[in-house]
């Protein structure tokens, strides 16, 4: 009966649960005091928990209550019934879309958002590197400029051009271990 129990709980979780692992937190939460299987204070630790180790809240959560509840099978099934509609529904838009992808206006509007995507990427990019360098502190006022975050930021500038002008592409990971040792030496002094 157990088993079923979390089949169904875990079904409702994954198939209702929409704004990502955080907007999930309230349904398992109630889900899982509906079964009786955790305590409101263990569902916080357990919470808490699964934020901290790799994999989705939910799915860690899951796979913690089904163990509780169920052993090893009792796990493994919760951990599927809380991906199973997601997976499903994946699935089905991706049918929907491949036969979308055929429409000319389908394609336009697509080729229409790229350009859109790549501005706000860049403008957030951009945003983010000035009010690190220069903290706003209130409308039309500034704080001190962070000359660690200039520094930083200059550097990878000058190297990205730099491999840039003996036409090499960096890696998005080398860019970001660049920055991680960048980051660790101006702010080590």
């Amino acid at each position: 009966m157990i088993y079923l129990d979390l089949l169904v709980g875990f079904l409702k979780v994954g198939l209702f649960a929409f704004g990502g692992a955080y907007g999930a937190i309230p349904l398992i939460r109630d889900v899982v005091l509906s079964y009786g299987w955790l305590t409101d204070e263990e569902i916080t630790y357990m919470i808490a928990v699964s934020e901290s180790t790799p994999g989705s809240i939910m799915v860690n959560l899951a796979t913690y209550i089904g163990f509780n509840q169920g052993g090893v099978w009792g796990s493994i099934l919760a951990t599927l019934a809380v991906i199973t509609p997601s997976f499903v529904i994946i699935l089905v838009v991706m049918f929907a879309l491949k036969k979308a992808m055929k429409n000319r206006f389908v394609k336009g509007a697509l080729s229409g958002l790229s350009p859109c995507i790549i501005g706000i990427i860049f403008a957030t990019g951009i945003f983010m590197m000035f009010t690190n360098i220069l903290p706003v502190t209130g409308v039309l006022s500034f704080g001190e400029p962070n000359f660690r975050a200039l520094i930083i930021t200059v550097l990878l500038a000058a190297i990205l051009y730099g491999l840039r002008a003996f036409k090499k592409n960096p890696s998005p990971i080398m860019v970001i271990v660049c920055s991680a040792v960048i980051g660790a030496v101006a702010y080590s002094f």
